[in-house]
């Protein structure tokens, strides 16, 4: 009786450390659960937040100044008769290698998922620097509904000069690139310039190109710094041809100059901030970093946001102005009579370091959702993109343990493309595509 007692008091014993020890499993399981499902939260950007009042509104106001007509006739009577896109793209001189030609660098940049359909690298003679960085992309797919320009499908690829000499540092590009065959993208260079003394000269725009947008026959870029505007306005009808070589930029003895390239873009307009310019000191003052065009909208918008640094507490403001109607105003912003531009909508995110937004709505009826592009952490690698709405914010999953960051390493601006059904953006040195609807799948 005793021996048998025994083995009964050895067998609740066991019993009870099976279930302590099953507990315990239980519980450090739960916990790693909790851990992970707290991880993810703290991760999200959580729902956007509508920014409604009247003063949130009044800070996002901006006044159009334009160049004076006389001023860019005087520039072009002295520079000769502009052109437009079609005849850059007819001297374009460098070519965009295909995924096969870039190399496991550039080709590491790309995003995870979705995977991109399609992407290029630049020609070896733009993508050996870096002091040169892309930034921002546009297409015909916002310049017209029908995605052509004339004859021509175009990507225009925004640069910024980081480093160097001073005679270089800070100056702005853009790339004009024929998409018309997709087996061979090429591309030649413009100058981003701000007419001086009336016409009778230009210099360089000193500035971030961040941003940009191609609306009829206008381009927007962002600015920045020294330059204390949100917004420059180009006309793509009004493209100056460099005569003379060298890295002066304007005019020199001979003729003119565009820093070694060949063709000059004169601004026609700019929106600097009501009562102030842009300083990203001061509280509350518009300094947009990317922009997007949103045709879901009525009318027409464009969609701007102005991110705090990764890693910090500042949160990312989103906001909308709509394009005017007038025929006479073709690609400018709508404006009041006394020149004033005013947000229609704005909200604000928990994310930071966003370099892309878009604006898309699945129906007519529906409320947008919108895309935010956000960089790297301090530890570099892949960064996140974020679909966000009223209600929460959604990213796509990769790797083995379910990551987040899953985008591009440094991933530029979005462009949304209908006619391909495609959205476009940079990472790193690369310029890719995926479809939109491989987008929905992968943040559902």
């Amino acid at each position: 009786m005793k021996h048998r007692g025994r083995h009964r008091r050895r067998r609740r014993g066991r019993a009870l450390r099976a279930v302590l020890s099953g507990t315990a499993l239980a519980l450090t399981a739960a916990a790693t659960l909790i851990s992970a499902s707290q991880a993810t939260v703290e991760d999200s950007p959580g729902a956007l937040k509508a920014l409604t009042s009247p003063a949130d509104l009044g800070r996002l106001r901006l006044t159009e100044q334009r160049v004076p007509q006389r001023s860019l006739d005087r520039l072009a009577a002295a520079m000769g008769r502009p052109v437009g896109v079609g005849a850059v793209l007819g001297a374009a001189d460098r070519t965009l290698r295909g995924a096969a030609d870039c190399t496991r660098e550039e080709r590491k940049a790309l995003p995870v998922a979705p995977e991109p359909t399609r992407s290029y690298c630049w020609d070896p003679a733009d993508a050996a620097t870096s002091l040169w960085q892309p930034e921002s992309v546009t297409t015909s797919g916002d310049a017209d509904d029908d995605g052509v320009w004339g004859t021509n499908r175009v990507i225009l690829s925004g640069w910024t000069h980081r480093g160097g000499p001073d005679a270089d540092r800070g100056l702005a590009r853009v790339a004009f690139v024929d998409a018309n065959d997709p087996a061979r993208l090429s591309y030649t260079w413009a100058l981003l310039a701000v007419p001086v003394d009336g016409g009778r000269d230009y210099r360089g725009l000193v500035s971030r190109v961040s941003g940009m947008v191609w609306y009829q026959d206008k381009l927007l870029v962002t600015a920045s710094g020294a330059e204390r505007n949100a917004l420059y306005v180009f006309d793509l009808h009004r493209i100056q041809r460099a005569t003379v070589a060298g890295d002066a930029v304007g005019k020199v003895p001979g003729g003119w100059s565009a820093h070694g390239y060949r063709w000059v873009l004169p601004a026609v307009a700019s929106y600097r901030p009501v009562g102030a310019g842009c300083d990203r000191a001061a509280p509350g003052a518009p300094c947009p970093d990317s922009l997007s065009l949103d045709r879901g909208s009525a009318p027409d918008s464009l969609v701007a946001s102005e991110a705090g640094p990764r890693g910090s507490d500042r949160p990312t403001r989103l906001w909308r102005y709509s394009f005017s109607r007038d025929p006479a105003r073709s690609g400018l912003l709508a404006a009041g009579s006394t020149g004033t531009v005013t947000a229609d909508e704005a909200f604000e995110s928990k994310a930071d370091g966003v370099r892309g937004v878009l604006s898309y709505r699945t129906g007519p009826s529906a409320r947008p959702g919108w895309y935010l592009g956000r960089v790297p952490g301090s530890g570099g690698g892949h960064g996140t993109l974020w679909r966000q709405d009223a209600r929460g914010a959604q990213a796509a999953t990769c790797g083995s343990e379910d990551t987040h960051r899953c985008w591009g390493d440094g991933t530029g601006s979005l462009s949304y493309w209908p006619g391909t059904g495609e959205v476009w953006s940079l990472s790193g040195r690369t310029l890719f595509a995926v479809p939109l609807s491989s987008l929905e799948r992968a943040l559902r």
